[in-house]
């Protein structure tokens, strides 16, 4: 797992702007309007999403249209996964557990 994008992603601003490209691309300042910011902070901002090639800007004339890279996406939902088959195996335990109480129960 790639720590710069823990790191941008970290920052509640940045996951404000990747919440607003998930759902489609936008260039800097809508996304400065939609989450009310000064265009500089939106910029700064996406050029550290930009660093860690969380999202890629396309040029169209004299704007810059971003959107969200999946590569980091997949790369932490693989990391995510390994997490996900402890926590699998922890409800299963419990789930049995509970259905033993269960059992219990109805044989009182």
């Amino acid at each position: 797992m790639n720590i710069n994008v823990m790191s941008a992603l970290a920052e509640s601003n940045r996951m404000q702007i990747v919440e607003l490209l998930r759902e489609c691309p936008l260039t800097v300042g809508e996304i400065a309007e939609r989450l009310q910011l000064r265009q500089p902070q939106v910029s700064k901002h996406l050029r550290v999403l930009s660093e860690a090639g969380i999202v890629e800007a396309e040029v169209d004339a004299n704007r810059r249209i971003y959107r969200l890279r999946p590569d980091p996406f997949r790369e932490l939902d693989d990391w995510l996964e390994r997490y996900r088959v402890i926590w699998e195996k922890r409800f299963d335990r419990l789930d049995d557990y509970l259905q033993k109480l269960q059992d219990k129960e109805k044989r009182s």
